[in-house]
């Protein structure tokens, strides 16, 4: 029989098959053919995209010509607009405000690479460093309340038909995402019970039993999530308790960079380079607060990577429920990336 699991930080339910689960091998990803001209993210062809908003460079080199290891450009399909005040207003019973708010993307590599576990383990060391010099520059606008970090990996994951060029991106919003608001909810409420952080008790039990971990290393743990969503979902966390990824210390972005770069290559060979979204959770920029919303937020949230291959549909009845069908149980798939090849 299927088994109904919930998650305990936010109370969805998942049902996780168990009696007809199916292996790596039961999903077929399809590639379709690369259209890719000219790409502008390489180097060399800098003037093919807007000015950059921040880069790491070579020291002699130049703004927007080549020389450089990490370039951030605002996204050229902009929907958003810094410009003016949110002018928050009613029209009748509805809310609506102005779209300020900033999307960048984050070029990765100077060379041609399409997947993270292809670069050095010190060029995502630079990565996670620009990620978080970008998000505190960000934090310093009030009118924002959050920032997204994610990445698009492939046509069925959002990604480009333009160019598959890796590179990770930023959405900095004005609210923050109701996705975001229910683990704030769940976990202060668990706090509030229990007096403990809710992902460092996940944590410890799963370093318990084991069965669910993908990988760890001294400062970081990657597990396969108990209520998982999707098949392969793999959830990474500092086992440091920590809210804010903008306070992430040095021998954690060195084992973050080893982890990502790990579980990527362990995903393109157990299940043939499928799409994927990772998206970091972190705690909202905290310069307007609420009489007592936050008051507990550094104790009770605890940053982590969602990452998420694209491999099944969600049709009607998620859609329609809440609910997710996982045809993999987490055991598993935990199982199967621990023995997929490493580098």
């Amino acid at each position: 029989m299927p088994e109904l699991r919930k998650d305990p930080i936010i109370g969805r339910w998942v049902i996780i098959s168990v009696e007809r689960a199916k292996r790596s091998s039961d999903f077929k990803v399809s590639h379709p053919e690369d259209e890719e001209g000219p790409c502008p993210f390489c180097e060399g062809l800098e003037k093919l995209t807007l000015p950059e908003v921040f880069a790491i460079r070579k020291s002699d080199s130049k703004k927007d010509e080549a020389g450089w290891d990490i370039r951030v450009i605002p996204s050229i399909s902009q929907r958003f607009d810094l410009d003016g005040g949110l002018e928050r207003r009613g029209i009748g019973m509805y809310d609506v405000m102005n779209p300020i708010a900033v999307h960048d993307i984050i070029i990765e590599s100077p060379k041609h690479f399409t997947d993270i576990y292809q670069l050095s383990g010190e060029q995502i060391e630079l990565i996670i460093n620009t990620s978080v010099r970008r998000i505190v520059e960000l934090e310093k606008d009030p009118r924002l309340k959050y920032c997204l970090l994610f990445k698009n990996h492939g046509l069925r994951a959002g990604g480009s038909k333009v160019t598959r060029h890796v590179r990770s991106q930023i959405i900095a919003t004005p609210v923050t995402p109701t996705r975001v608001k229910e683990e704030l909810r769940g976990a202060r409420f668990y706090y509030q019970y229990k007096e403990r952080c809710i992902f460092c008790d996940i944590i410890r039990q799963e370093l318990d039993t084991g069965d669910r971990i993908v990988m760890e290393t001294d400062t970081i743990l990657a597990v396969a999530p108990f209520a998982s969503r999707f098949p392969f979902e793999i959830w990474i966390l500092p086992k440091k308790h920590c809210s804010d990824f903008i306070n992430i210390e040095m021998r954690e972005i060195k084992d973050l960079a080893t982890v990502l770069k790990t579980i990527t290559y362990k995903l393109y060979q157990l299940l043939d380079d499928p799409p994927y979204n990772y998206m970091l959770h972190t705690a909202p920029f905290r310069h307007a607060k609420r009489p007592g919303y936050w008051r507990s937020i550094t104790e009770d949230y605890h940053w982590h990577i969602e990452v998420t291959p694209r491999i099944t549909q969600v049709a009607g009845f998620e859609w329609g429920s809440g609910f997710y069908i996982n045809p993999t149980p987490p055991e598993d798939a935990a199982k199967y990336l621990r023995e997929a090849k490493a580098l």
